[in-house]
């Protein structure tokens, strides 16, 4: 770089760059072609000599430690490009904000829905489009509906649509000679056609799909709004001419329909349609217009008589329920008249009425079906399978799983009315479960009933009665049934469910509930002994079922009190002595056949349940504290065990009572090898092994060695005293395919191993060699099953392992760096979190700097724009006050100028 001022060293590049140009004569001058890289190549020496002439340009910052190859951000800076950068920033924002403002002004869009956001583009066109419509047409001058309807050639102007197509128009060569331009051209010349060619279609495939103009949408609105009316008027004129067809054919159809019957016509009938007459009439020749009148008056009085023909009646509606309840009922009224009448002999009946009454009493319950009816919302007495003949059979079981699964789906709602009387059966239980009394005194009965039961039953010949009254108590449920037989008790309970409907009357629904508690007293009263009636009750299962999923409230308190009786029983029982003969700790089969009911009716695999959670309480109560004294309670304890199996069939809850009676209950019937309770395997309670009780229940092997296995009769052993050594060997059948069942059921669970691993062992010490055929097989077979479940669980069974995760390094003791450190160490913290909040720390701070940076020199701008404006504002007042200045001491001087002349020409009037 040369010496000397700043303009001898730009002189100097320049000369040295080449980029000097030598002077040349003016006459001899020639203008000089510059390339556009001559161009590029000058640009860029001027931008070199540029910044070496100016080195504040570039603002280079030193790094301490260098490393090659590192690429740092920020070490080089152009200072006068970044200020002059952010000044035309702030040229284009701050200058515009700070020109605009005080200023009001602008232009407001009042355009129909063009603030909506709600609105598509289409919708704001169509509506404004109306609306103008709407505007011109309350401006309109002339109504031109009030006045005869106008016409063009013979055509209806209102069939017209905007004159279109009615010969008002020009022709393309009419536009031409009349000086207008054609359409044609219009659209190919000015600035359109730009699409027509197949190649433009074909590109413009490939494009997105352009917005349609304000234009292009009314055109399209008016387009179609003219196409629907051109198709509503061939519409209408193909109506028309398909009426004029029919019109024309009127003739040959009514001569057909209207033709006189030869054989009691006088002579032939003249031509329908006024042709020519047969032979031999006289002919007569009546003008047109009387021809004419005569087929109006011909019209006329057909059309007259099509008003007395007979019109199509509606069919009958779909019934409601309650319709259909008050016809059932006046049905039932109707035939116990009828009955009366024929038993006092009085005359009967139209056969109208009988019919219908007949039609309305049938053996089960109908209704009338509507269009939409699929049957599908009725149950089979059937379908309720009862207590049966045995205990633990297939069939009880799978009636039993499908009934939970529908009540689960039944019942969701009526639980959730209950919920405002849950409170109330909770106090009810606590305070039963809190009584002292009931520990005391003698059990008692389940139903109160002051009449005896009828032992001897024989089938009635009576006719059975139509209506019923609904009874409030059992008592009076007796007296209605006393000479009703069994199969005709449920027919008797539809009947008075019929009459007694909620829809009928207002306390219908307070007799139906009361109806609930009479049915449950009269299950537990066809099932005590000493004759139970089985079938009877699995008739009288629907009705206690439908009458629990209308009232579902009501329902539940009569079954928990029963319940909370039971359970008296029990703890008064106990309180006697569990062991004493006539303690009532176990249920009979009254109280099994309402266990059983209970769950038919109610959903068994709720977590916690009003009904279903006291039974299964209890059923555990009694398996878990009563002691077995005879067969008649280890009978009762299978059976809890049966609907123990039921009930935890869908939930698979654990049971340990049922495990432990079903253990207990092999040791009692099967020999074995065991002497005393410490060589037995496993920690399950047996409190009644080799008790003076049940010395007496093990098989004896050589009085049933060709026995067979049948299922146990539960009314039989549950009310004799005797039982037979094959009655000892169906027991322990059952007891085996309990187990079995049960080992089914629980084989998921964690604790299997432990559960049935005593088990096993405890089989295997059972004398199977002494014990009939089947059962020696059926032992066989438990064993094998529980060993391959057992097996399978020890399979699946893994010792237990840490949890996997990363390995814990060694804890290494680094010193505590403290935050008033350097640079470098608090940059270098040991702890993560601490680190990386002093890391969002610093950058907050260097962001807040940062921002108080930009507002400063935002400030500094806009103060110097403000200060820029005044000079501007205080220049041009200068201006003007100097220009009514000047004005001003030109006008005084010409003044003055004018008074010295005054005084000069006084001066010489005085001299003269």
């Amino acid at each position: 770089m040369a010496k000397g001022s700043q303009l001898s060293q730009l002189k100097a590049a320049l000369n040295q760059a080449g980029l000097s140009r030598p002077q040349q004569n003016g006459k001899k001058r020639k203008r000089a072609t510059m390339d556009e890289k001559d161009k590029e190549k000058k640009a860029t020496k001027l931008k070199e000599i540029h910044q070496k002439m100016n080195p504040f340009d570039v603002k280079v910052t030193k790094v301490k430690h260098d490393v090659g190859g590192r690429k740092i951000i920020g070490t080089v800076g152009r200072p006068a490009q970044s200020k002059q950068a952010g000044m035309e920033q702030r040229k284009k924002t701050l200058l515009k904000e700070l020109q605009e403002k005080n200023r009001a002004g602008g232009i407001v869009d009042r355009r129909f829905g063009e603030n909506d956001p709600t609105m598509t583009p289409e919708e704001r066109m169509l509506e404004r489009f109306t609306r103008e419509h709407q505007r011109v047409s309350k401006g309109a001058a002339f109504n031109l509906e009030d006045e005869d309807e106008l016409t063009h050639y013979g055509q209806s102007l209102s069939k017209f649509d905007d004159f279109d197509n009615v010969g008002l128009g020009l022709d393309d060569e009419e536009e031409e000679d009349a000086g207008q331009i054609g359409k044609s051209i219009v659209q190919k010349s000015h600035f359109g056609g730009f699409g027509d060619d197949e190649g433009d279609e074909e590109d413009s495939e490939d494009e997105p799909a352009r917005k349609k103009t304000k234009a292009e949408v009314m055109s399209e609105v008016v387009a179609k709004s003219k196409l629907h009316k051109l198709q509503r008027q061939a519409q209408q004129e193909e109506d028309e001419n398909l009426r004029h067809e029919l019109d024309q054919e009127l003739d040959s159809i009514r001569s057909l329909l209207f033709a006189p019957d030869p054989s009691t016509s006088n002579g032939p009938a003249p031509p329908a349609d006024g042709g020519a007459q047969p032979a031999g009439a006289p002919s007569v020749a009546a003008p047109h217009a009387s021809h004419d009148a005569d087929q109006d008056q011909e019209y006329d009085q057909y059309v007259r008589e099509l008003v007395f023909e007979k019109r199509a009646k509606p069919k009958d509606r779909t019934k409601t329920e309650e319709e259909i309840a008050l016809d059932e009922k006046e049905a039932l009224e109707k035939a116990e008249r009828r009955r009366q009448r024929r038993m006092n002999g009085e005359p009967e009946e139209s056969d109208g009425e009988e019919d219908n009454v007949k039609a309305s009493l049938k053996g089960k319950r109908t209704r009338q079906q509507g269009g939409d009816d699929l049957e599908d919302d009725f149950y089979e007495e059937d379908g309720f399978a009862g207590l049966g003949a045995g205990l633990g059979e297939d069939g009880v079981t799978e009636d039993a799983d499908e009934m939970n699964e529908d009540e689960e789906e039944d019942m969701e709602e009526g639980e959730e009315e209950d919920s405002e009387a849950d409170s109330e059966i909770d106090e009810e239980a606590s305070d039963d479960s809190g009584d002292v009394e009931a520990e005391e005194g003698e059990s008692e009965a389940l139903v109160a009933s002051g009449r005896k039961k009828v032992m001897d039953r024989k089938s009635v010949s009576k006719e059975l009665p139509f209506t019923f009254p609904c009874p409030s108590n059992h008592d009076e449920f007796l007296e209605i049934v006393e000479d009703v037989d069994d199969k005709d008790v449920p027919i008797v309970v539809q009947r008075i469910r019929t009459l007694h409907h909620a829809s009928l009357a207002e306390d219908n629904k307070f007799k139906l509930q009361g109806l609930t508690n009479v049915l449950i007293d009269h299950i537990l009263y066809i099932t005590s002994p000493p004759t139970p009636r089985c079938t009877l009750l699995s008739s009288l299962v629907p009705h206690l079922y439908a009458l629990t999923k209308s009232y579902p409230i009501q329902s539940a308190e009569h079954f928990v009190s029963k319940l909370n009786l039971m359970h008296k029983n029990l703890k008064r029982g106990l309180s006697r002595g569990p062991t004493e003969p006539d303690a009532k700790t176990w249920p009979g089969l009254p109280e099994l056949s309402l266990l059983r009911v209970i769950s038919q009716i109610w959903p068994t695999s709720d977590k916690n349940h009003h009904v279903v959670s006291p039974a299964r309480l209890l059923m555990g109560a009694y398996l878990g504290l009563g002691r077995v004294r005879s067969l008649q309670d280890l009978t009762s304890g299978l059976f809890l065990c049966t609907l123990f199996l039921q009930y935890e069939q869908l939930s698979k809850r654990f049971v340990p009572e049922a495990v432990n009676f079903l253990a207990n209950a092999v040791l009692h019937l099967a020999p074995h090898k065991y002497a005393d309770k410490a060589t037995l395997p496993g920690l399950f309670p047996c409190p009644d092994f080799e008790s003076e009780h049940c010395s007496s229940f093990t098989i004896a092997g050589k009085k049933v060695k060709n026995a067979t296995l049948n299922s146990p009769q539960l009314s039989r052993l549950l009310s004799g005293d005797e039982f037979s050594e094959q009655d000892k060997v169906d027991l322990l059948g059952l007891t085996l395919d309990l187990l079995g069942r049960f080992a089914d059921m629980y084989k998921g669970l964690d604790g299997f191993i432990e559960l049935y691993g005593p088990l096993v062992e405890l089989l295997s010490g059972v004398k199977s060699g002494s014990l009939p055929l089947v059962l020696s097989t059926r032992f066989s077979s438990l064993q094998d099953t529980l060993g391959r479940l057992l097996k399978f669980s020890r399979q699946a069974r893994r010792p237990l392992t840490l949890q996997s995760h990363k390995p814990i390094p060694i804890p290494t003791y680094v010193p505590k760096f403290e935050q008033s450190s350097s640079n470098y160490l608090k940059n270098r913290d040991p702890d993560h979190e601490r680190n990386e909040a002093a890391k969002l720390r610093r950058q907050y701070k260097q962001e807040k700097k940062g921002a108080i940076r930009e507002l400063r020199k935002d400030a500094r701008f806009l103060a110097a724009e403000q200060q820029k404006q005044q000079k501007e504002k205080d220049k041009a007042y200068n201006g003007r006050m100097k220009r009514v200045f000047g004005s001003l001491e030109s006008e005084r001087a010409e003044e003055k100028i004018m008074e010295r002349e005054k005084t000069k020409e006084k001066k010489r009037a005085g001299r003269k």
